[in-house]
């Protein structure tokens, strides 16, 4: 069995450019996520699927030097992005994880993973519903279900965030979602705007020299100490991005009446 992990980045993003290279505590927030992925057990090898947009020239040059494997494809079309790269590793196994998320949790990551091959899945999530903090995120799926999502998704926000496809065809599916012990949706621990970001530096600054490796029981015990901490960013709503894609699907399906 082999299991390939495809971490999206881009250095475009429309309300926090470069995000994925900003520092924290002298790092690019992309390399910390790698490093803590780099911790899942199950994962036989991490590759970040960049764009070939020359805006991203400098994110592919950063994470070459730090010998991380690097795929360029589409900006747009990152559905077309994934299966490519995953073309060229032929895993059994896809995982899906975002370069906004400085903060995933390497237990979490291998528990969905496990979820996944237990259940014998198609597609197994933690987050359809979520019940774990906005970017804990994990997506996994079976190679073969990546290329029928390939073959036949159209609309703009299935190449754009890759598996809506899939959740929207469950009778042709096998989805299995992983819930938390507690509901802890209503936290957010991804990377969108600038104060996402504020946050995610403060977490590393107060708990990385303590146990480089915490984990989320770690963040939620400094945020009970410190329930202050997250208001910093509570006013953003998870899934900002898909929502504007479900615009851009509505003038798609109109121009296709016509």
């Amino acid at each position: 069995m082999h299991v390939l992990a495809v971490l999206q980045a881009r250095m475009s993003s429309t309300r926090l450019p470069g995000k994925v290279l900003k520092n924290i505590l002298g790092k690019s927030m992309i390399m910390w996520q790698i490093e803590r992925e780099m911790r899942v057990s199950l994962i036989d090898k991490i590759v970040v699927a960049t764009s070939t947009d020359y805006s991203d020239d400098i994110l592919a040059e950063v994470l070459e030097k730090n010998d991380v494997s690097v795929y360029r494809g589409s900006l747009n079309n990152v559905l077309d992005r994934y299966y490519s790269v995953a073309t060229l590793y032929n895993p059994d196994h896809v995982v899906r994880i975002t370069g906004d998320c400085p903060l995933v949790d390497p237990d979490v990551i291998n528990k969905v993973i496990l979820e996944h091959i237990e259940h014998d899945a198609d597609y197994t999530t933690n987050c359809s519903p979520p019940s774990w903090p906005d970017g804990l995120d994990v997506e996994v799926m079976k190679m073969s279900t990546l290329k029928k999502t390939w073959e036949e998704s159209e609309l703009p926000s299935e190449l754009e965030h890759v598996t809506p496809f899939i959740r929207r065809h469950p009778n042709r599916f096998k989805i299995h979602n992983v819930v938390s012990d507690i509901d802890l949706s209503e936290l957010r621990w991804t990377v969108d705007e600038k104060e996402d970001f504020e946050f995610v530096k403060d977490i590393y600054e107060n708990l990385h020299f303590i146990n480089s490796n915490f984990k989320t029981k770690d963040i939620l015990d400094y945020l009970k100490n410190n329930p202050e901490k997250s208001n910093i960013n509570s006013k953003y709503t998870r899934n900002k991005g898909s929502k504007s894609s479900l615009i851009k699907d509505d003038q798609y399906l109109q121009r296709s009446k016509k």
